[in-house]
């Protein structure tokens, strides 16, 4: 069954490794960034990678909001 990651910080480290990682099992990945910018590890897997900024050290909760509500 599909499911869908919603991943913070997934431009480096633990964060990319697993939403490599879901992607690579077939699941939908809403991957968040700082800037904005995130590839996916293969191109066949575009398809099922949303990128939305969000700066998780930013106590504004409409960025939050607003990120959740794109997802």
């Amino acid at each position: 069954m599909s499911q869908v990651w919603f991943i913070t910080g997934a431009s480096r480290g633990l964060g990319r490794a697993i939403a490599g990682a879901a992607l690579a099992a077939g699941h939908s990945v809403v991957a968040t960034t700082r800037s904005g910018a995130f590839d996916a590890p293969d191109p066949s897997q575009a398809d099922r990678l949303l990128v939305l900024p969000l700066d998780v050290t930013n106590p504004d909760e409409a960025a939050y909001r607003a990120t959740v509500d794109a997802a």
